[in-house]
């Protein structure tokens, strides 16, 4: 009776190894979700939000990685000893004098990583955030800049930390449709995307790039106002004829044309990060009909569910590393636009989301599977001494 018990109890842990086997890919491969704290939103406020609360809020959310567009000491320090990786950003001001000496990446780093890492949990650095748009002049101090504050790192014995930039999706590809086209505009793709690219894969680090469908549902009309919004209606898909892929979602199609023209250039491997997007929920705009609350909720859920799902997108079943969600706040004033997943007093805007990752969750990933099949250990042990068990 013991060994057919033994053997019940061997051929149990098998079965739930092989389990555990197969769902750790998923597990690997699960999408870490965050939001954007941005300085310019936190500008509008008479008192900006104490870093304390941003970090509580932030860990109520169940937000696993959080973004500061502009690095601030004073958040930085509200995270340590938190579960929440941040990604910081060097201002697009410092690029040039990030460039011309190594000295000054370290000054920026003993202000703004040293006195916190490794107990402050910093994933990534950003050097400079859309700078071939909004600082076109800076584009040939970029990769000196991000090469510098890298051997920085080192010089501190930090390797832990990936550096890269931060690309805008309409200013680097030039078309989505369809995303086996897709490809870097030129002028860029040699003098910097190509080189960058390089370092990324010598460097094991990440492509950086901000992904709007709603920017993009703006500029071309025949989109379907469903497609950005991960509806699923009969007829709500785009084919690409060359990969015979079939697309649902705006937001696959963006993030398959940034792999597409990464392949083209010949890095087809470089894990990709989304370091904003989002939808807006209001505009002082009049035109913008489709700033508005019910599309926004619609956007942040679909790409949740979307982005548990575990599928990722056509060309890289895996997904994207880290999506980030612009952003954590509205701002005070009513000009402009809205993206914030809070109000102001930073209450939820949206009811029944949940901002967790999956490998968050209490039966995610591995970690059940690794309980069970320790129990079942103890309790194979246990009946080679012919124990009698009882299994609750």
């Amino acid at each position: 009776m013991a060994s057919h018990f033994s053997l019940s109890a061997v051929s149990l842990i098998t079965l739930l190894s092989l389990l555990a086997a197969t769902a750790s890919p998923d597990a690997a491969s699960s999408t870490v979700i965050g939001a954007t704290y941005s300085s310019s939103t936190a500008a509008t406020y008479p008192t900006p939000p104490l870093p304390e609360r941003v970090a509580s809020t932030v860990t109520s959310l169940g937000l696993a990685a959080l973004r500061l567009d502009v690095s601030d000491p004073n958040l930085v320090r509200a995270f340590l000893y938190s579960n929440t990786t941040l990604l910081l950003t060097i201002p697009n001001a410092l690029v040039p004098p990030l460039a011309a000496n190594r000295t000054n990446a370290l000054r920026w780093l003993y202000a703004h990583v040293v006195p916190f890492f490794p107990r402050t949990k910093i994933a990534a650095i950003s050097v400079g955030n859309d700078v071939l748009e909004s600082t076109q002049e800076f584009s040939q101090f970029l990769l000196p800049a991000i090469q510098n504050v890298h051997l920085a790192l080192l010089d501190l014995g930090i390797r832990k930390i990936a550096v890269s930039t931060t690309f805008s999706f309409v200013n680097v590809v030039t078309a989505p449709f369809p995303p086996s086209a897709a490809q870097f505009i030129d002028a860029p793709l040699q003098t910097v995307i190509r080189p960058l690219l390089q370092f990324l894969r010598d460097t094991n680090s990440s492509f950086f790039v901000n992904v709007y469908p709603y920017n993009l549902y703006r500029f071309r009309s025949e989109i379907p106002i469903g497609f950005p919004l991960f509806q699923e209606h009969p007829f709500s898909f785009r084919d690409d004829m060359t990969t015979g892929v079939r697309y649902r979602n705006l937001f696959d199609m963006m993030v398959d044309g940034v792999i597409s023209a990464m392949a083209v250039a010949g890095y087809e491997n470089i894990p990709l990060i989304v370091t904003e997007t989002g939808w807006p929920s209001s505009s002082s705009d009049p035109r913008e009909v489709e700033a508005n609350p019910v599309y926004a909720e619609l956007y942040i859920k679909g790409l949740l569910g979307h982005l548990k799902s575990g599928r990722g997108t056509p060309l890289r079943k895996e997904g994207v590393a880290q999506v980030y969600i612009y952003e954590l706040i509205d701002k005070q004033v009513r000009v402009g636009r809205n993206w914030g997943i809070l109000f102001t007093n930073m209450t939820n805007k949206y009811k029944n989301v949940d901002y967790r990752s999956e490998s968050d969750s209490v039966l995610g990933g591995l970690g059940f599977f690794k309980m069970l099949v320790g129990q079942f250990l103890v309790f194979a042990f246990l009946l080679r001494g012919n124990a009698a068990i009882s299994l609750l």
